[in-house]
């Protein structure tokens, strides 16, 4: 059973941050050589990122609209921000590692997560923290690791990002992507 803390929906998603950093700079240090490892690891920041962007879709937009003062403004920010690394991140999917495209697409998608990261942790996390209570962190985080277990692993820009609409078809999604990785073996190191 986890505690509060470990649920808190702002150090689930910090965490995530965490580990797509993590991975971002072991791709600035790769080997221009290494076009197997790039592959893989682009692949696996591509399944977190947009694992993760659907989690913040389903439950902390929605949250931090109805708790922030300003929050539908934080909300459509972070969601355009989505909109335009999920783009990046198509492009990226359909770029050889091979191609000089596919390190400039890379070096893109770092600096939009980047700047998501950080206006994120600077900005939403501390207003969400001011107006809402730690039972509330808790469960959202909860609903946050529950819905990324089943959430897509693959961009799809066109897909809805708000509820209700992105509740019903990410599930679907995600059950066809899951299997599409399973079947090509996408994101296994």
């Amino acid at each position: 059973m986890s505690t509060v803390q470990e649920t808190d929906v702002v150090a689930v998603l910090t965490h995530d941050h965490r580990e797509v950093e993590q991975m971002f700079t072991e791709l600035e240090r790769l080997s221009p050589s290494d076009m197997e490892r790039r592959r893989q690891l682009t692949e696996k920041v591509i399944i977190e990122l947009v694992r993760h962007a659907v989690a913040e879709e389903a439950y902390l937009y929605p949250a931090v609209r109805r708790v922030v003062p300003g929050g539908d403004q934080l909300a459509d920010r972070e969601l355009a921000e989505h909109a335009e690394a999920e783009k990046t991140m198509k492009r990226l999917e359909q770029t050889d590692v091979a191609d000089p495209g596919h390190a400039a697409l890379l070096k893109q998608l770092m600096m939009e997560i980047r700047t998501h990261i950080r206006e994120e942790e600077d900005e939403l996390f501390p207003q969400l923290r001011a107006h809402s209570d730690v039972s509330q962190l808790a469960e959202l985080g909860r609903k946050v690791q529950a819905i990324k277990k089943i959430a897509p692993t693959r961009p799809h820009p066109a897909a809805p990002d708000k509820p209700p609409a992105n509740m019903m078809v990410g599930p679907l999604t995600g059950l066809v992507d899951r299997m599409r990785d399973a079947i090509t073996g996408r994101g296994k190191d």
